[in-house]
């Protein structure tokens, strides 16, 4: 039974040389996700994609972008929805929100890991209902190329707008055939970017920062210099908006309390 448990546990050469090769030629570190989640995702699409070995996959991924896409898509789990938890963002819209407009200046918000788009998209119908959307900054930023394009398209199918209350949907939203197409007036209040959240600089000065359902797939090292990476970007009373999974044990630790569930306030 030990010999069986130490064999499954025992460091992978042909893994390990993909964390290595992902890292020096995009910078991504795979080594600061979750071993056994990662290897496992990555490993249905390398054998979906017909490769023996993960060193196979990774020349193919460097010559061919779709497949370099799709493993992007695989990794950073671009599953997402209108509105999710909607209690949540009705905090935000009548407690977090009318908190930070008392500071009277210009919002600056920003969506982290903000995947196909729509929590932003989420955020800035909040923000127009409030008739604010246009004195206020958003920022959204995600490491997949192909993320980024579908949420500047704007086009999404029904079940993602499952969440959506019907009188916001029929504001924001054309049906067009099988999609529905997100208002013109929300995209262009929207700056999407490229970032790597673990590599990257971070602007600073945010009023608010939304980072949901992503923190549950890094390590605990990579977790703990995030949360101090947030905080340094966040003024002084600005928040954190984290998933209904990623609750902050120790705030205090990096200067944060915590106020509404999964609302954390920086002092």
């Amino acid at each position: 039974m030990a010999e069986r448990e130490e064999a499954a546990t025992a460091p992978d050469p042909d893994y390990t040389g993909f964390i290595h090769n992902v890292k020096q030629s995009t910078g991504i570190d795979l080594a600061q996700y979750k071993e056994a989640q990662m290897k496992r995702r990555l490993t249905t699409l390398r054998m979906k994609n017909g490769y023996q070995s993960f060193s196979d996959f990774f020349a193919a991924m460097m010559k061919d972008k779709a497949l370099f896409y799709e493993f992007l898509d695989r990794m950073t789990i671009n599953v997402s929805e209108f509105w999710r938890n909607p209690n949540r963002w009705e905090v935000l819209r009548d407690v977090i929100l009318p908190e930070l407009q008392r500071s009277g200046s210009r919002l600056k918000l920003w969506s982290a890991a903000c995947s196909t788009g729509e929590e932003p998209y989420t955020l800035a119908m909040i923000l127009s209902d409030k008739n604010i959307l246009a004195q206020t900054g958003i920022l959204a930023t995600d490491i997949d190329d192909g993320a980024l394009a579908k949420a500047k398209q704007g086009l999404y199918l029904e079940r993602s707008l499952k969440d959506v209350p019907k009188d916001v949907a029929g504001r924001y939203f054309t049906p067009e055939g099988p999609v529905f197409r997100v208002s013109d007036g929300l995209k262009k209040n929207i700056d999407f970017r490229k970032q790597n959240l673990l590599l990257d600089k971070f602007d600073e000065g945010f009023d608010l920062i939304i980072c949901r359902n992503v923190m549950i797939y890094f390590t605990e090292e990579a977790k703990n210099k995030l949360y101090h990476k947030f905080s340094a970007s966040l003024r002084p009373g600005g928040y954190l908006f984290v998933g209904s999974t990623e609750q902050i044990f120790t705030p205090a630790q990096y200067g944060f309390e915590s106020t509404e569930t999964f609302f954390y306030r920086k002092k």
